[in-house]
């Protein structure tokens, strides 16, 4: 056989094989955590949120439901560069994408739990 001849043969098993791992991947919820942004926003979102009493008055201020935070920890856009270094605890600013690219929050990361220390609301 020439190359012509097993040049569809194999485009579509491997067609059949990405079918076949998506399908059974999809099942598992399986995540692909594997850049630092997504790294970071997992490990948060895993811990315990604590909101400062700023961060809840700028909820109520604008109707904002705590599932749009968790929106923004699971797809954010976490800036890496610009992080400060606290004694336990490292600080991020996130910011939304898409639907909630006016909202950015800054959040300390510790140990054992996460501070949502503030909450802007971009006009």
């Amino acid at each position: 056989m020439t190359f012509k001849q097993r040049l569809p043969y194999f485009l579509g098993g491997l067609t059949v094989g990405i079918i076949i791992v998506v399908f059974f991947l999809g099942k598992k919820n399986t995540t692909f955590d594997y850049g630092p942004n997504a790294r970071l926003l997992k490990n948060i979102r895993l811990k315990e949120r604590v909101f400062s009493d700023e961060a809840l008055s700028t909820l109520k201020t604008y109707e904002i439901d705590t599932a749009a935070i968790s929106q923004i920890l699971k797809n954010g856009d976490a800036d890496m560069w610009n992080k400060i270094k606290m004694d336990s605890c490292i600080q991020y600013s996130i910011s939304g994408i898409n639907d909630l690219k006016h909202i950015s929050i800054t959040v300390k990361n510790c140990e054992s739990s996460a501070y949502i220390n503030k909450i802007t609301i971009k006009n």
